[in-house]
């Protein structure tokens, strides 16, 4: 690996990038990462921790009002401080952005503070510090950020996730354009914090790719918990009006807003990086094209995480990270298994999902079994709250095989944790009835739904 300063140039350092540049490091390899942000990526920076923070401070309205119903009596009506949850969580991310960096030196991977180019086949411009660099292999880890639809008169005075995160004061209202789980949970949050929201979402319904009973059951939770959630909606034109904006409708109607937030979908980061110059090709939205072991059509460039529109999750990220240094570095030749990968939606009430939804699996599965069970979960019998919990279980007819595995409900994103388990080992919907529930609890319906719906 000689004439080249680096063995790896990794190109942003976010989850994947992080973890493919420690582990070839500790294969030998003399490992760069250039990161013009922050070290931790959208994920520890921007993404699913400072989100998963404001959706557990969003849910302390809701438990104190439970309370009442098992015995509690508060001095007051509880106040909640903007100001101070913000502060909290950037502290928190700058002890995890600190814990990357110590991590990625510990390791002996050199962090460059600077974006980094690609100016040759082998070399890389370093912007901030006006040279240029080489390297015998090349990762883009870049990750993706919002999307603005470029159609709409007055797009800039919106926000994204981006912004919603550093908000300097909390809107009397806000509006979310958008249908995905993006959207869907930042207007739980946004909810529970007391500020009136309405969602606009161009479908039919929202989540689209999800199983439908679960789509169908969180719109209406939404609902119910005040959310003003609007389909077949879409924004034409953002006006400033005194302190907020109007918003024009496509059905001709006009909106008056404090905030608006555009959640409708997210794009590869390869804008200026010089990828197409190299002739490395890219998908139809700027994404990277990679072949199974990550390897671009450029052979000593690859890419991993979101800027490769595969599976955009940190956990996904990371294992392809991890299979491209085993790959490149380690002479171990690995690939990643995207079958029955879980997720999990923090929306209020959570998703948690596995496997097929019951519209795929019926496509590939003639004879489908469908088990569902629909129920109020304990913790709400003394609040008098209505929402219920909903399970599915998928089977394949003939095989027995569980395909599937969606849970709505308070801690979904904890149940299907577990159940992406089972299902990994190719548990069948026997080895799910010989489990012996735990009681009580809403998790033991997974075991417990004997009889299949009506086919």
């Amino acid at each position: 690996m000689t004439g080249y300063d680096y063995d790896l140039f990794v190109i942003g350092a976010g989850s994947g990038g992080v973890r493919a540049a420690r582990m070839a490091a500790s294969y030998g390899a003399r490992a760069v990462v250039a990161e013009e942000y922050r070290v931790g990526g959208t994920c520890v920076i921007r993404g699913c921790v400072p989100k998963k923070l404001f959706v557990y401070a969003s849910q302390f309205a809701e438990h104190f009002e439970d309370s009442a119903g098992f015995g509690w009596r508060l001095p007051g009506r509880p106040a909640f401080d903007w100001p101070t949850l913000r502060n909290a969580k950037d502290r928190e991310i700058d002890r995890l952005n600190s814990i990357y960096i110590r991590n990625l030196e510990a390791a002996g991977v050199e962090i460059l503070p600077t974006r980094a180019e690609i100016a040759g086949p082998h070399t890389l411009r370093l912007v901030a510090e006006n040279r240029e660099v080489t390297a015998k292999t090349i990762l883009v880890a870049t990750g993706a950020r919002p999307h603005l639809p470029d159609d709409v008169t007055g797009i800039e005075h919106a926000i994204t996730s981006n912004e919603a995160f550093h908000l300097e004061t909390l809107p009397d209202h806000i509006t979310i354009v958008g249908g995905g789980y993006i959207a869907v949970e930042f207007a739980g949050i946004f909810n529970g914090l007391g500020v009136a929201t309405t969602l606009l979402y161009r479908g039919e319904e929202i989540l689209r790719g999800f199983d439908d009973d679960l789509r169908r059951c969180l719109h209406d939770e939404m609902v119910a918990r005040g959310i003003d959630v609007r389909v077949m909606t879409n924004v034409t034109a953002i006006r400033k009006r005194g302190g907020g904006f109007e918003l024009a409708l496509n059905n001709g109607d006009a909106l008056y807003t404090g905030q608006v937030m555009y959640a409708t979908g997210r794009i590869p980061n390869v804008r200026g990086l010089g990828l197409g110059d190299l002739g490395v090709k890219l998908g139809w939205n700027g994404y990277v094209i990679v072949d199974e072991y990550s390897r671009s059509s450029v052979d000593h460039v690859y890419a991993v995480g979101d800027v490769t529109h595969r599976m955009n999750l940190t956990p996904v990220a990371i294992r392809e990270g991890a299979a491209f240094a085993e790959t490149v570095f380690n002479n171990n030749p690995q690939t990643v298994d995207y079958s029955d990968i879980p997720t999990a939606v923090f929306s209020q009430p959570e998703i948690g999902t596995v496997g097929l939804t019951e519209e795929l699996a019926r496509e590939r599965h003639p004879k489908l079994e469908v088990y569902k069970a629909h129920f109020r979960a304990m913790k709400h019998t003394l609040s008098g709250r209505t929402e219920k919990t909903l399970m599915k279980l998928l089977v394949c007819g003939e095989s027995g095989k569980v395909v599937g595995c969606h849970v709505l409900g308070p801690d979904a994103g904890e149940m299907i944790q577990l159940a992406a388990v089972a299902m990994k080992a190719g548990a069948s919907k026997a080895d799910f009835d010989r489990t012996v529930a735990v009681h009580p609890s809403s998790a033991e319906e997974l075991v417990l739904m004997r009889e299949p719906l009506p086919s």
